[in-house]
This record gives C-alpha cells, sequence and structure tokens, in this order.
C-alpha cells in the first residue's frame, strides 16, 4: 500500500468517487476519526438505544422481527440473539464473489455511512469494520441476491457474519475461515448489539461501492474513447475540421464541446491537413462528439447520486440521539444508484457501439482511404493468406451485442419480495452489476480498436508522403509500440488484447489533463 498519500478518513469528512477508489486499490492509508467529541457522539446512539431496551420500548428490527415480521413482538430475552439470525438466514447469496476491489469499496461505503453517527452502532464496530479495510480482511461475497431494497440485505449478510467470525474471508491471498484470521490478529469476533446486524445489512453499500468503481472506469473511457477516435481520424484520413471550436459554439453542450477541444488538441487541428478524401466523415467520426459529450456531460449529474449516497445514512430506523428518537423510514431504498447506474450502462454501451463501427470502417477497403484490407501489414507477396484483424473486428461486434443486449434498465423489474413488505424495490445493485458487465465489455472494444486504430497509423507512416503525426498521438503511437508491434504476418492477439486491457484497467496512459 502507498503510505506517503494523505490518509482517506472515515467519520464527519464527506467521502469523494476518488477516494473510494484509491482505497479500494489499496493506494492509500487509511484513518477513523478519533476526536472525544465523535466517539461520544457515535457512543450516544447506543447507548441511548440501550436506554429504550431498559424501558421496553418498541424499535422495529431490535424488539420486534425484520421485514414483514415487524409486528411480532421479540421477548427482551430474545433481543441479544436477534442480530445473528439475522446474518444467518440471510446467508444464501449465489453467483460469483465480488473482487478484492469490489469488496473493498463495499466495506468503504457501509463503513462511511454507519459513520453518521445515526445507526446505533457502537464505535467498536465502527473500528472492526475499520480494520478490516487496514488489514485487508475481506468478506467473500456473492454478488447476486439483492433487490436493492430493504438495502443489500444478504450480500452484506456476509460482512456482519465475518465481523462475527462467521463464514469465510480472503485474507493475504488466501480463503480462510473468518474465525482463524480474527486469532491470527488478535482479535475477538464481534458479539453484534440489538440494531448493529441490521445497520450494517440493511442499506445500499454493495450497489454504492460498485457505482463508484463504474463512474471511475467510464471517466477513464471517456478520454480513451476520445483519443482512439484522433488515431482513427489520422488513420482514415478524416477531416478534423469537424471538431472546430466555432462549430461547437454553435450547440454549446458542455460535454460536448469539452471533447471536441480534446480531439482538437490531438490532432493539432491548427496545422495544415492532408487534401480530404470526403466533405463530410461518416457519423462515428464526425459526430464522436455528440455520441461521447453525452457520457460527458452526465458524469456530473452521476457523480452527485453517487457521492450523496455514499455520504448518507442509509439504513433503517434512523437512530436519532439528541432527541432521543427513532425514526422509521426507507432510506435502505436504493433507487437513485438504480436510475445513475441503468443510465451509465446506457451511455457506456453508446461508447461500444461508436467504436466498433470506427473499427469496421478501418477494416474495409470500400471506406478505409487506401488502407490494406483487414489492416494487414503483410508484403504483396504474402497479402493472400494473411487477414490482420479480420476476426478481431468479428470480436469487437460480438462484445459490442452483448452491451448492448445488456442496456435493459434493470430499475424498472422491481418485484414484490417478503410478503409483500419489500412491494416496491430497487434493483439498484442489478443494476450496477450490469453497468460493469457493460464496462467490460467495452473496455474490450476500447482495446481491439485502439490496436486497430495503431495498426492504423503505422500503415499511414509507411507511405512515402505521410505527414508527422502531432505531438499527443505520436507520444501514443510511440508507447504503445512498445508492447505493441505492428501485425505484418498474421498472430494470435489474445495475448496483446488482454495486456491491453491490463493497461486500461491500470489507466496506464496519460490522456487529457
Amino acid at each position: 500500500m502507498t503510505t506517503h498519500l494523505e490518509p482517506v478518513t472515515f467519520g464527519e469528512r464527506p467521502l469523494r468517487i476518488e477516494d473510494v477508489l484509491a482505497l479500494a486499490n489499496r493506494q492509500v492509508p487509511t484513518q477513523l476519526q478519533g476526536d472525544a467529541a465523535y466517539r461520544q457522539r457515535i457512543a450516544k446512539g447506543a447507548q441511548f438505544l440501550d436506554s429504550l431496551l431498559d424501558k421496553e420500548g418498541v424499535i422495529y428490527g431490535v424488539t420486534t422481527g425484520y421485514g414483514d415480521s415487524c409486528v411480532v413482538a421479540v421477548p427482551l430475552e430474545h433481543v441479544e440473539a436477534l442480530p445473528r439470525h439475522l446474518y444467518t438466514f440471510h446467508g444464501c447469496g449465489l453467483g460469483k464473489l465480488l473482487d478484492a476491489q469490489a469488496t473493498r469499496a463495499v466495506l468503504a461505503a457501509r463503513l462511511q455511512s454507519l459513520c453518521h453517527g445515526v445507526s446505533g452502532v457502537r464505535v467498536e464496530l465502527l473500528e472492526r469494520l475499520h480494520a478490516f479495510l487496514e488489514h485487508d480482511v475481506l468478506p467473500l461475497i456473492p454478488e447476486e441476491g439483492s433487490v436493492g431494497a430493504s438495502g443489500d440485505l444478504t450480500p452484506l449478510s456476509y460482512v456482519a457474519a465475518t465481523l462475527s467470525g462467521e463464514r469465510e474471508v480472503l485474507f493475504r491471498g488466501e480463503r480462510r475461515q473468518a474465525a482463524d484470521v480474527h486469532r491470527e490478529l488478535g482479535w475477538e469476533p464481534l458479539v453484534l448489539r440489538p440494531k448493529e446486524a441490521l445497520a450494517l445489512m440493511n442499506g445500499t453499500a454493495v450497489m454504492t461501492g460498485l457505482a463508484c468503481l463504474a463512474f471511475a472506469r467510464a471517466d477513464y473511457l471517456l478520454h480513451l474513447a476520445t483519443r482512439i477516435t484522433a488515431l482513427n481520424v489520422v488513420a482514415l484520413q478524416g477531416n478534423p475540421e469537424h471538431f472546430d471550436e466555432r462549430l461547437f459554439a454553435a450547440k454549446p453542450h458542455p460535454g460536448q464541446m469539452q471533447v471536441a477541444a480534446w480531439l482538437r488538441n490531438d490532432l493539432a487541428i491548427d496545422a495544415p491537413t492532408a487534401p480530404l478524401h470526403r466533405l463530410q466523415d461518416r457519423y462515428s467520426l464526425r459526430c464522436a462528439p455528440h455520441v461521447l459529450g453525452v457520457l460527458a456531460d452526465s458524469l456530473n449529474w452521476l457523480r452527485s447520486f453517487i457521492e450523496i449516497e455514499l455520504n448518507s445514512a442509509n439504513d433503517n430506523p434512523i437512530i436519532d440521539a439528541e432527541a432521543e428518537r427513532v425514526l422509521h423510514g426507507g432510506h435502505f431504498y436504493g433507487g437513485h444508484i438504480a436510475f445513475a447506474m441503468d443510465s451509465l450502462k446506457t451511455l457506456v454501451a453508446n461508447v461500444a457501439d461508436l467504436l466498433d463501427r470506427q473499427l469496421a470502417l478501418l477494416v474495409d477497403v470500400r471506406y478505409n482511404h487506401g488502407l490494406p484490407s483487414n489492416l494487414s501489414g503483410a508484403p504483396a507477396d504474402r497479402a493472400m493468406i494473411n487477414h490482420g484483424f479480420k476476426a478481431v473486428q468479428i470480436g469487437t461486434s460480438a462484445w459490442t451485442a452483448e452491451a448492448l443486449k445488456n442496456t435493459m434498465p434493470a430499475s424498472v423489474f422491481s418485484r414484490s419480495t417478503e410478503c409483500h413488505n419489500q412491494d416496491k424495490v430497487s434493483m439498484g445493485t442489478i443494476a450496477a452489476r450490469d453497468a460493469i458487465r457493460v464496462l467490460e465489455l467495452t473496455e474490450q472494444v476500447a482495446a481491439a480498436t485502439l490496436l486497430a486504430a495503431n495498426q492504423g497509423v503505422w500503415l499511414r507512416a509507411q507511405a512515402e508522403d505521410a505527414r508527422p503525426l502531432p505531438p499527443a498521438l505520436a507520444a501514443m503511437h510511440a508507447e504503445l509500440a512498445q508492447d505493441f508491434p505492428p501485425v505484418i504476418e498474421d498472430r494470435a492477439l489474445e495475448s496483446e488484447l488482454r495486456l491491453c486491457l491490463q493497461r486500461i484497467a491500470e489507466q496506464h496512459w496519460r490522456l487529457h489533463a
């Protein structure tokens, strides 16, 4: 872990998406706000709950059953057992396990919500949850089983259970029993107090953690798709005047104008240009700012939705220790994240479609203005047996189609569950998982189109009348050449595509400031 950076502090200070991303990647240290006034405010909520128990007050999930069973009173002699029952019967998740990065984001989102001090949990719970992050003790959380209201109950039950020394965790690269890891670290497993299991589980941490990661990936993809477009303008000898500043002043969507400005910079648009093949390029080049600009303009409100959720108390009930009130509501409902992720996956899939169309132009001799068929670099006497990027383009169409297929909104598929208590649910976690999948597919499209664009630029450079590349593209082309040599004789490109995907995941290339 990098330690020279300022630590991420969980407490009263709001977190940004970038904080969660840095934490999920183990790039920054973390700390829990520790001043006496803050610790006292947290403790006061748990103390208020204890006082209500002494008075035999009725508190949902503390002295009642859960969900539809809220009408069932729980005698005080069974109240202490109720939290364990909650995380136990929710231990029914299926599907793949969240990876380490996503699990850290989930833990961060849950801890930040509980740090508001209105969930009725002890300081000791916050400390242990923070210790999981600090020591990288990662609950093994199945992806599937949440309808996104009453929060991410089933996946978050794995957090509650592992804090209590049950189920399994990933620790130092190994799958281990949580109880064994507690012993190794010298910890006593927590015995969750009344309301603590509910506070851990009845919230939106899984969808919100995934949303933070999805946002960061989409933001980088926006820059990368813009750079790929610029390379393709060069490779296809397109018309850079399509990105003229005066043109975009007539339709001034800020994100659209920004993408056009990046393209102008990449293409050094003020420099002399080669003779044009067409007055107007096909839409996948000419309208690239209009396609990518929608994503650029949407990122601000997507950030707002995600960061408000990240920095909110999103469980139920809310414990107002100052006014000595228990407020029963529905803050576990993940509607804002659901809508944000449904929107993001549509925005991102449009990027896949844009790049797929650019690649289709690159490989086709009818549209690529003199480039070899399928971008093959083979000499004339071997051209008939070499096929360059033909199969890559087929694969790209498959990935694009799958991305487009996954854009059906999850949030409109609410299902009444749990004896019709949860009769309107957000499906936010499914929407977030869909968004991650669409991003994976679109990054595959971007990797393929980037390698093809780089090949096209290389092929153009072989011509006698080749013009020098603009500085930004020349630097990118040179850097790509270190990992991805030109395709002259056919070779299997899977390993190079996977390396390119790794570079994208690492946000390896510094793109636009």
